[in-house]
């Protein structure tokens, strides 16, 4: 048999499969169907003669292309008034659509729509595909450990569990008062809203642009905030509120917060590409 014609019939086997991974993925059936076509041109340009589970393949391809098309969905704010609401499913040429969204459920697609993008792959892959956390690992550039940890911060959000930041709100408005103080080069401002013991610490990469490894106390760290944070932006990172430096149109530095009671009690910055690549960075309007 032609191998192309192999590979053309073992794909149409693979492709209920493949479309529900989508589908729960993406939410949008327009979606499934550019994902599972980009996935066969993948495999139509690949050389899989040493692939011994193609089923896998096909799995871990589709999921790749589904992650990329929810972290450019995020990137280009295509939900100005909320989150992106999940398509319902007509009975369509495939046939099988209506019963695969009847499967899913609209309450979990909505839920599954407020996940970051690498959480919702690592709760759809293992907890309703049963793929090991070994293989999703690679896919959301993590360690399997972090990958399952992704997959349970999805869990508890699936199951109702209340985040663990509930105060959303009050923690955006201090991260945009920092910003601001931070941009007017208003010291005493800052300063209001450090903890008095607050530890500042940069990674190498962040050092080597001119930062201290670490610098603590209120007074140290708010002299070094003042009049910068021209090119912040409040932002989520792997669901936690944080700051985006972009430069260029690039997310350059990622500068990690954590809020006790009304002050920010310890700051991190990150400007390691690497490290950078791993996160799920969503801006806030």
């Amino acid at each position: 048999m032609d191998e192309k014609k192999f590979l053309a019939e073992k794909f149409e086997a693979n492709r209920p499969h493949l479309r529900a991974v989508a589908y729960r993925m993406l939410g949008s059936t327009s979606e499934v169907d550019d994902a599972v076509q980009e996935t066969w041109l993948r495999l139509s340009r690949s050389d899989t003669s040493a692939v011994e589970n193609l089923g896998g393949w096909l799995t871990t391809v589709v999921a790749r292309v589904c992650l990329d098309m929810l972290r450019s969905r995020k990137s280009r704010r295509e939900e100005p008034m909320g989150p992106h609401v999940p398509e319902p499913v007509a009975d369509d040429q495939h046939g099988r659509d209506e019963e695969m969204a009847d499967s899913v459920g609209a309450a979990l697609l909505v839920v599954l729509e407020t996940l970051a993008p690498a959480e919702r792959l690592a709760f759809v892959l293992h907890d309703m595909f049963a793929v090991p956390f070994e293989e999703i690992a690679p896919i959301v550039g993590r360690t399997p450990a972090a990958a399952r940890q992704l997959a349970s911060r999805a869990r508890r959000r699936v199951q109702g569990t209340p985040p663990p930041d509930p105060d959303f709100g009050r923690q955006k408005s201090i991260v945009e008062a920092f910003i601001k103080a931070s941009r007017e080069g208003d010291f005493e401002g800052l300063l209001g809203m450090l903890d008095p013991d607050v530890v500042f610490r940069a990674d190498s990469a962040a050092q080597r642009l001119g930062s201290f490894a670490e610098i603590r106390g209120a007074a140290a760290v708010a002299d070094v905030f003042k009049g910068r944070a021209q090119a912040a932006k409040p932002a989520l990172v792997d669901g936690a509120i944080a700051l985006a430096v972009i430069l260029g149109g690039q997310l350059r530095i990622v500068v990690r917060l954590t809020i006790s009671g009304d002050r920010i009690s310890a700051v991190d910055a990150v400007a390691d590409a690497e490290r950078i690549g791993q996160f799920d960075v969503s801006l806030l309007t």
